[in-house]
């Protein structure tokens, strides 16, 4: 297993919109575990695909409270949703930041598990917040996305400012 490079805010690969999987094969069981690896290590919740530069309809999530209950999602869709709340979020590519976003209260989604089978989940709470939020990411979306344009900007020059510190 590897760690793997996460991308960071503002940074320009974030907006690349994932392709989907076409076969579920070693290589992609591969990169499953090397995400869920880096996404427990940073540590998170969940990981898409794109927020470590390969732009596949990947997604890991584990939102158990010891970290043992790791989720795959291959070629995610919600296909049914319900309700709205607002819950506050964070991001592994965003560090640090975290603001109050509007998602579904409920979703029903269908995926690919990493063994090739489909299945449907429905989720509510942090689960159904947290599929929502990484869906986005194959799309190019980020949470910030969802904030006012001066609350975006603030948290870009924070963002860069911090990367420049780095460098």
């Amino acid at each position: 297993m590897a760690i793997l490079n996460i991308l960071h805010f503002p940074d320009p690969r974030l907006r690349n919109k994932a392709t989907p999987v076409v076969e579920v094969n070693d290589s992609v069981r591969k990169l499953v575990e090397d995400m869920l690896e880096t996404m427990y290590l940073a540590p998170g919740v969940g990981l898409a695909a794109t927020q470590v530069n390969v732009p596949k309809r990947i997604i890991v999530i584990d939102v158990s409270e010891e970290q043992n209950k790791p989720l795959c999602f291959i070629n995610p869709e919600i296909i049914d949703s319900r309700g709205e709340e607002r819950m506050e979020e964070g991001c592994l590519s965003v560090p640090g930041i975290y603001e109050p976003i509007e998602r579904f209260q409920w979703i029903r989604v269908r995926a690919i598990d990493r063994d090739g089978n489909p299945f449907e989940l429905e989720a509510d709470g942090l689960l159904g917040v947290c599929v929502q939020h990484e869906i986005d990411h194959l799309e190019g979306k980020l949470f910030v996305d969802y904030l006012s344009e001066m609350k975006r900007l603030r948290i870009r020059k924070q963002m860069e400012k911090v990367r420049r510190k780095t460098l």
